[in-house]
């Protein structure tokens, strides 16, 4: 009989165990030869015994070691280490209309725009304290006081806290809850609408648990512990994995949340989102359901613009945002086409505001910003947190495509507006239908002068009818959409379109590009040509 030692030394990580085994495997063979039981009995030579049961004791260890990594590590040391700096929130809103809706189910105590999917969220997330519609504050149509209720946590030892905005946006009184069951008053230090973040302070302690917000950003398939007051049950922990990144859901020009499948729901708005490291990567502010409960699709504030938002609420109570004065849009493939571009990338100027600081510098429509301080941009979302990234004053440098040139312009950026009037140019109810203008084949629309058509402003060319199974529909025009510019020239009649259309097509363009105003806002289109 021989052993085989460099069979052992093969794989160093199995070591310690096989020298075990090699050790038992001597002292079984001797119990056995003590015992008078020859292994001859069973029909094997020694050597072959002495194999059989190497495998089999092998097979054990390697079912041991594979079962504890299996098995999960659990999350009780983390939970129990953050969960203390995790509060419930609660609100009173005074003579206020309790859960006014209209026939629609619409909730006009909403923070956000009507129809608005954040508005959406915000009725079935949170609206505001996680009760059935009907039953906030008393009676429908009742006047009262309305409760809320949500969730936060403690950034600072001396009870400063985050929280979502439309968790204590009008609120009266602020009371939180903490993982102990002390209760305290808190007060609104400041609110950023845009973000839905606020920033409230609890006075009566200065030793207050907090959690640290994370410095990097987590990966898609980290796991993820959200905490929160989800149903007013208090402190609930629940667990699940980041599922995307960068997610725009249409609430604001800011979106950037990270997705995450963590049970989260009504209650849970303003708490946090923990990485395994303990750290907030996120504040837990929407939900998708068409049911109103967690189907796994729940949206976070990320850390990185949480530090950014909240240093200014406590700095001054309020954020101030840097502005260029400029209407922007996606660059789609087909804009990019139209334009000459080999990707679908940057954010298109669909119109500069008169005397903002973009048209001072020299943008205009129809330019491509590709670059801020040599930074490149990806698309219009990125555009618009960079710039809000930075504080009104600041020169910065834009890189712009301008009519196929590339060119770099300095611009001191203004401070962005607190709110954005739109004012409508055409007023559908007043155009001569009579006038039916000039069609234009090739588009699938028909157009007339828009001095001609009441209502529809002197400039450009008015849509007075769209073919419903031309391009032009499938592009979302209408009747009473005002074309101003078509592949960079400025028309003001069926001609100037068509002439526009003809030099494309010469230029072998796919499609073209043009600019048309619908309502109070205008916008790049990108058309394709019809052959022929």
């Amino acid at each position: 009989m021989t052993d085989r030692p460099t069979d052992f030394n093969e794989l160093p990580s199995y070591q310690p165990a096989r020298r075990s085994l090699f050790s038992a495997r001597k002292f079984a063979l001797m119990a056995s030869v003590v015992a008078g039981l020859g292994v001859a009995a069973y029909g094997l030579t020694p050597s072959h015994n002495i194999d059989v049961f190497t495998t089999t004791a092998h097979a054990q260890v390697d079912k041991q070691v594979k079962a504890q990594v299996a098995a999960p590590a659990g999350f009780a040391d983390i939970v129990e280490r953050v969960k203390p700096s995790v509060i419930s929130v609660k609100v009173n809103i005074k003579e206020k209309v309790a859960s006014r809706s209209d026939d629609n189910g619409n909730n006009e105590d909403s923070p956000f725009q009507p129809g608005s999917p954040m508005e959406r969220f915000f009725k079935r997330f949170n609206g505001p304290d996680g009760m059935p519609p009907g039953m906030r504050g008393g009676p429908r149509g009742g006047r009262g006081a309305v409760t809320g209720q949500g969730s936060g946590f403690f950034i600072s030892a001396d009870g400063f806290a985050v929280t979502n905005n439309h968790v204590v946006d009008g609120a009266d009184k602020v009371e939180i809850t903490t993982d102990g069951g002390s209760t305290y008053t808190a007060k609104v230090i400041g609110t950023d609408p845009r973000t839905d973040l606020a920033l409230i302070k609890v006075e009566g302690a200065t030793d207050f648990p907090f959690a640290k917000l994370a410095d990097g950003k987590p990966r898609i398939g980290d796991w993820v512990l959200a905490v929160g007051n989800p149903f007013g049950l208090g402190g609930t922990v629940t667990a699940g994995i980041v599922s995307a990144s960068g997610r725009d859901i249409g609430s604001g020009p800011y979106d950037d949340f990270i997705q995450i499948d963590a049970p989260v729901n009504k209650g849970n708005s303003g708490g946090p989102a923990f990485d395994t490291s303990g750290e907030v990567m996120g504040v837990n502010t929407a939900i998708y359901s068409p049911s109103g409960g967690s189907v796994g699709i729940a949206f976070s504030i990320p850390a990185s613009t949480v530090k950014q938002v909240i240093a200014q609420l406590k700095d001054k109570g309020s954020v101030s945002r840097g502005w260029i004065g400029v209407q922007i849009q996606p660059v789609t493939q087909d804009i990019a086409d139209s334009l000459g571009l080999k990707k679908a990338e940057g954010a298109l100027v669909a119109e500069p505001q008169s005397d903002g600081p973009a048209a001072k510098a020299g943008i205009q429509s129809g330019d491509v910003i590709t670059a801020v301080n040599g930074t490149p941009v990806k698309d219009a979302r990125e555009l618009a947190r960079t710039i809000g990234g930075f504080a009104p004053g600041n020169s910065v440098k834009i890189n712009v495509l301008q009519k196929g040139q590339d060119k770099v312009l300095n611009l001191t950026l203004g401070q962005l507006p607190n709110t954005v009037e739109a004012k409508a140019d055409v007023d559908q109810g007043d155009q001569n239908k009579a006038t039916r203008g000039t069609d234009v084949p090739r588009l699938g629309l028909t157009v007339a002068p828009s001095g001609t058509v009441a209502g529809a402003g002197k400039d450009g060319v008015v849509v007075t009818e769209v073919d419903p199974k031309s391009p032009a529909a499938e592009r979302g025009f209408k009747e009473g959409d005002v074309i101003l510019e078509v592949a960079g020239k400025n028309v003001a009649s069926p001609g100037d379109v068509r002439e526009a259309i003809v030099a494309a097509r010469n230029d072998n363009k796919n499609s073209v590009l043009i600019r048309v105003r619908s309502g109070g806002s205008s916008r790049f289109v990108a058309v394709p040509l019809a052959k022929g």
